[in-house]
Parts: C-alpha cells; structure tokens; sequence
C-alpha cells in the first residue's frame, strides 16, 4: 500500500514540473503582445473614465451658468423702465448678476464673459405689458459664454471646452406679489366735473373714478391682495363712512381739515372680501362687498356710492398720512404696503378750512408725507387727474411756487435714488404721455379707467420666458 501510494505522489509531482515548463514557455512566448494589449486597454479605460469625469463638471458648470443667467436675467427684468434719470440701468443690474469676473455670481470653475450685444431690451407682444418708459422695453434678455478647464482630458488634447447659457425675463407679467392697497381719492367739488375722455359716457369725475378703482380690484387676487379706502375732505365721524355704501341716498357728513376732533379719513379698512376665487382659479367681483358697493359695483338697485361732497377745498397731506398709519397699523406684516393717491393735487385750501398751522405750502406738505411714507418701504402711486401745469396758477400757498402737475409727479417718488427722483411707473396722468399737458413717461392713455388697469400690472413680479417669446 506505502509502495504504491508513493508511486502515485511521484507521478503527481512530474505532472507538476511539466504543467509549470509548458506554462512558463507559453507566457514568455506571449508576454510581449499581453502588455500591449494590457497598455492600450488602460488608456482608453482611464481616458473615458477621464473624459466622463471632465464631461460632468462641464455639466454642472452649465447648469452654474444657466443659473446665473436666469438670475441675471429676472434682477434685470424688476428694474426695466425703473428710472427716468438711469434709462438703461436694468442692464447695468443684469450684468451685476451675472457669472462675469467681479459679479454677484462670478465662480472659479470658469471663465464667463457677457454675449457680445447682451444683455438687451426686448418689447414683447405677448406679455400684455407696454412698453413705454425710460428704456421703452418691457422685458430683458441675457446671453453668457464661458469656457470650462478639463483636467484628465487633456490627456486626449482637451484642453477647455466652451459653453454658452440664454434667459429671457420679462417685467410685470408673473405670479402677483402680495401687497396691502391703500386708496385715496380726491371728492372735492371739482370731482362732478364731466371727464369727456372716460370709457364711460357721459361719467363725471367722481364715476370715472370709482370705475377705475373697480377694474383695478378685479384685477387683483384677493388671496394675495386687500384693499382700502380713503378719501378728502374728511368725514365727521366713523359712522358717516356707511352712507358711502349702505346703498341709500344719504350723503356723508364731512367736515374741515382743521376740525376737532379730527377728520375721519377712512371709508374702509382693508380687507380681500371684494371678490371671489373660483374653483378654476377665476376671479370675480363680490357685488355684496361694501368696498364694491362704495365705487359703483354694487348690487342693482344699490346707486349711490362714494360722493365728491365737496365745500372745503382741497388739502391732502393728512389724508396721506392717515393712509400711511392704517397700512402700517392693520396691514399685514411682511407684505408689500401701497398707496394710490388720485387728484388734481391742486392743494390751496383756506386758512379757515384747514387752520393757520397749516396753511401755508399745503402742496409741499403732500410731497413731505408721501416722501415720508416711501422713506419708510410703501410704494406710493400717484394719478394727477386733470392737474394745472402752472406754477402761478396752483397751489397758492406754496412758496417756492410749484404747480399741482409737479406735486403730483413728486408724491410718486423713489426712495432708492439719488434726491428721491420720480419713479417712472408710479406716477400716472389722464392728460396722456411726455408731450400731453402733465406729462407721464409711463403711459400715453387719458382713460382714467385704463390707467387703474395698467396700475394693476404693475403689482405682478418678473418671470423667465421661453427665448423664443416675441
């Protein structure tokens, strides 16, 4: 048994030595191709896995681009036709939002450069916002290059790779922003006057308006927008604001500027009950809503609404700053507050009417508060309906002189400029564009309804288009 045991270990151990000679002879007979092979196969396997690896930076890098350039882009767009004195200067934003070296969203990873001609202004047809105003656009579009370092493909000669990203925003024509709307309006004498210009035949003053503040409320959002009103001469008491929609024929007790105690200037707080959102998604007007009752929207057989009382002159500083307390004082924080002021701003009341203390530069007093309200973040609008243009000829009180079309022109100010110049798209006139008697740079129509309704538009944030919008 041990003999032959050992027989068989002995074979085992030649089989050994011959497997391991043939094996040996046939790798070194192959050896010199195998590394070649093996050799080739490593480059193409690291210079894909390199390529790929390049190919995914390139990719967020875009993506870091397209980025920057939709933020360039919607900076530009919230500042077209921001400013009478800086036409252009939402260009000069766009670029500082853009992925250029020195700009908000320069980044290391590459090299960007503004398109030349880029950015631009565009006025599309599409948005339903015009085009008139400093930069006589109403949207804005960036183009970007930039070129990407490749690391491991530069084995293969890839050196860089260049990549280029497009946004077109347009201003005034995306989700509304939320805002608390505070309205004043003028009901002096001088507003039973006929308006010959308003889409409603045969309107006085007082109608016209109502009906401008009623397209204004139906094109809101009442989940995003509520709304009040005020109006000057000032009322007697609280209770006297119901005879402006209890859908009677009484008229409202209003009393002078000066009386104590003080005039109440209120005629509703603000509220969102004016309309009603349907299932859709649909607005439409609540004819039960005292704030639609009070400018003419009421239910049939409810006729009389605001009233132009009248009797006292005209003094609306401190209607001004009444409207300024309740926004901030029941407006809902954290919301955009604004006022719209609607006059012929021809402020002279007389020392009777209004008292001595307050007598003297009663036009400059309205620009003081408004200054005052915009210093403090309301953005304050301002319609100069039928306003004189003379300096002589309006605002007696006021020295220096000023006429009742500039005062309405100064109540529309921008805090964020030099010297509080006038915010171009918040100062409104019935008399037409630049070349109508009290100019405005932002509209060309005299239809005091129409100019609610582009007011309106202008309450709607930015939004990115397709590059291809016309």
């Amino acid at each position: 048994m041990m003999r032959r045991f050992s027989t068989v270990i002995g074979s085992l151990k030649t089989l050994a030595g011959n497997t391991r000679a043939l094996v040996g002879d046939t790798l070194r007979s192959t050896r010199g191709a195998s590394v070649v092979i093996f050799v080739m196969a490593m480059v193409v396997i690291v210079g894909s896995t390199a390529y790929v690896i390049d190919l995914g930076n390139v990719y967020n890098a875009h993506r870091a681009l397209q980025a920057s350039t939709d933020a360039a882009a919607l900076a530009g767009a919230s500042e077209v036709n921001c400013c009478t004195t800086q036409p252009g200067k939402a260009l000069v934003t766009a670029s500082n939002y853009s992925a250029v070296s020195g700009a908000r969203n320069a980044s290391a990873r590459m090299t960007a450069t503004m398109a030349p001609g880029y950015p631009q202004f565009k006025c599309l047809t599409t948005t339903g916002v015009d085009c008139t105003g400093s930069d006589s656009a109403n949207a804005i579009v960036v183009k970007q290059n930039a070129s990407v370092r490749m690391n491991f493909a530069r084995i293969l000669g890839i050196s860089s790779m260049n990549i280029s990203a497009t946004a077109t925003a347009a201003a005034k024509s995306g989700p509304p922003i939320p805002i608390d709307v505070m309205i004043v309006l003028d009901t002096t004498a001088s507003m039973n006057n006929t308006d010959a210009n308003c889409s409603v035949p045969g309107a006085s003053r007082i109608t016209c308006a109502k009906a401008g503040v009623l397209t204004l409320m139906s094109a809101l959002k009442p989940s995003v927008a509520s709304v009040g009103l005020m109006v000057f001469p000032g009322l007697s008491t609280a209770s006297e604001a119901a005879k402006n929609y209890d859908c009677s024929t009484s008229t409202p007790t209003i009393v002078k500027y000066s009386n104590s105690p003080a005039p109440v200037y209120s005629v509703l707080g603000l509220s969102n009950t004016y309309a009603n959102t349907g299932s859709g998604g649909a607005v439409t007007i609540d004819n039960t809503s005292n704030l639609v009752k009070a400018v003419g929207g009421g239910a049939t057989g409810c006729k009389q609404g605001l009233s132009a009382v009248g009797g006292f002159g005209t003094y609306f500083a401190d209607a001004i700053t009444a409207a300024q307390a309740a926004l901030v004082g029941t407006g809902r924080p954290g919301v955009r507050k604004v006022m719209i002021i609607l006059s012929d701003g021809d402020s002279g009341a007389t020392s009777a009417n209004v008292g001595a203390a307050k007598y003297n530069n009663q036009c400059h007093q309205a620009i003081n508060a408004a200054q005052a309200a915009t210093a403090a973040g309301t953005w304050v609008y301002s319609i100069a309906y039928g306003a004189p243009t003379s300096a002589t000829g309006s605002c007696p009180t006021d020295l220096p002189r000023i006429s009742a079309c500039s005062t309405m022109q100064q109540i529309a100010i921008d805090a964020g400029q030099p010297a509080y110049t006038v915010a171009p798209d918040r100062f409104y006139s019935d008399q037409g564009g630049p070349t109508g008697a009290c100019p405005s740079a932002h509209n060309a129509t005299t239809d005091l309804v129409n100019l609610f309704k582009n007011i309106a538009t202008t309450f709607a944030g930015t939004r990115l288009l397709f590059d291809t919008a016309s």
